[in-house]
């Protein structure tokens, strides 16, 4: 198995350290031609509107949409879940709208507001700790995305199919279980 990191824009370099930790072949993936190389791909945080206006211009966007569509393995943290969701309430802008998701961007409070904090998530004995930094918060949800864990109320970890996003920054952390997860749904 091979696993591609969205090499873009954002915190990219965590995410495939943690995949190489768990012993994964990674690619990091900047060109369209490069995702028939890997089996899922993990976009990370950043700056979602930066992110979607390099992938249109490297031609990554459309072909990236498409294999999503065609049951292509994808984790979006962060701006990645931006990326992914079906739309954007504040700040309207492009996304590639495979998850039933409505998001609001950086929902928890700007940079200095970033916190860490500890989260039920269906399926694991102990609880993640989840680090929100400028997190989208998710607003609406359709009735085939799974919730897999929330915070006061709200969404931060969900799955449709082959499309998994987290508000928050997995990568960040020396708990590995959510790649994990996310492996598994790659070897479904």
């Amino acid at each position: 198995m091979k696993i591609g990191v969205s090499g873009i824009q954002g915190d990219f370099r965590e995410h495939k350290v943690m995949l190489e930790k768990l012993g994964v072949d990674v690619k990091v993936v900047r060109k369209p031609e490069e995702l028939d190389e890997v089996d899922g791909l993990v976009i990370p945080g950043g700056e979602s509107t930066t992110m979607i206006r390099i992938m249109k211009m490297v031609n990554l966007y459309e072909k990236l949409k498409q294999k999503i569509k065609e049951g292509f393995p994808v984790f979006g943290t962060c701006a990645g879940m931006i990326l992914l969701s079906k739309e954007v309430v504040n700040f309207p802008q492009d996304s590639l709208g495979v998850i039933d998701i409505k998001v609001e961007r950086n929902a928890y409070g700007r940079q200095v507001d970033s916190f860490e904090e500890q989260i039920e998530v269906k399926g694991f004995e102990k609880p993640f700790n989840a680090i929100f930094i400028r997190a989208p918060k998710v607003v609406d949800y359709g009735e085939s995305v799974e919730v897999l864990a929330t915070y006061m109320d709200s969404p931060v970890l969900l799955r449709q199919n082959n499309v998994l996003v987290a508000s928050f920054h997995p990568e960040l952390t020396e708990d590995t279980r959510i790649h994990e997860y996310f492996l598994n749904m790659v070897k479904k």
